[in-house]
């Protein structure tokens, strides 16, 4: 009865995401807009946080900016918890860009 119960629980939580994008700049042309998702399955905030976290504190993802990570939550749609910039991200998203995925 427990394992019934629990897996009830666990089909009503939500899914998250890490999403790292990184703008690629070469004067003159379009801005290079690469994104890479990291998924994890339902009721794995816990991981998703110590991931996030990782990403955001790795001194690797602070030499790569401009760097956008967005820590996100899926239920029905997709709501950003926390989110974190490296480099002038703002500024890059007036430009016209091209998406590689």
């Amino acid at each position: 009865m427990k394992t019934l119960l629990k897996k009830m629980i666990k089909a009503c939580q939500p899914k998250y995401e890490v999403v790292f994008t990184h703008y690629h700049v070469i004067p003159g042309q379009p801005v290079n807009k690469n994104e890479s998702k990291h998924a994890f399955g339902r009721g794995e905030s816990r991981e998703a946080k110590e991931f996030y976290g990782k990403v955001v504190s790795s001194d690797f993802t602070r030499s790569l900016a401009p760097v956008e990570v967005h820590l996100r939550k899926i239920y029905l749609r997709g709501k950003t918890v926390e989110k974190a910039q490296f480099g002038p991200v703002e500024d890059l998203k007036k430009f016209k860009m091209v998406y590689n995925k």
